[in-house]
């Protein structure tokens, strides 16, 4: 999967700043959070972003950090997590992220465990 399929699926991206702006933190703390798969980002034109979607107002969405935790020790690599995340799964419905979005996380966070395994 190239970088614009995953820009199609993710949709709007922030960079570091503009996603440490509504959490009260510094950049530098979220890619603190990205190192620690709390979060995940990727270059985007030369600078280090994150979805938009895993934002939840002042916070990060409910069980985000978790269910990428579960999809590292997987063996996901930060792109395929990224499409998992995105892409329409018409079980849930829609895509993990609006089912986590929609506090249906428990659900998302069962089948990427079910996916370590």
């Amino acid at each position: 999967m190239t970088h614009n399929d995953i820009d199609t699926l993710v949709g709007d991206w922030l960079t570091l700043k503009e996603a440490a702006q509504p959490l009260g933190v510094s950049p530098n703390r979220i890619k603190q959070l990205i190192r620690e798969n709390r979060m995940m980002g990727l270059v985007r034109g030369g600078e280090l972003s994150v979805p938009a979607a895993f934002l939840d107002g002042e916070d990060l969405v409910k069980g985000l950090p978790g269910t990428l935790v579960l999809l590292s020790d997987a063996g996901f690599s930060h792109e395929e997590a990224l499409r998992w995340l995105f892409t329409p799964d018409e079980t849930l419905p829609g895509t993990p992220i609006q089912a986590m979005r929609e506090n249906r996380g428990t659900e998302v966070r069962r089948r990427a465990q079910s996916m370590a395994f």
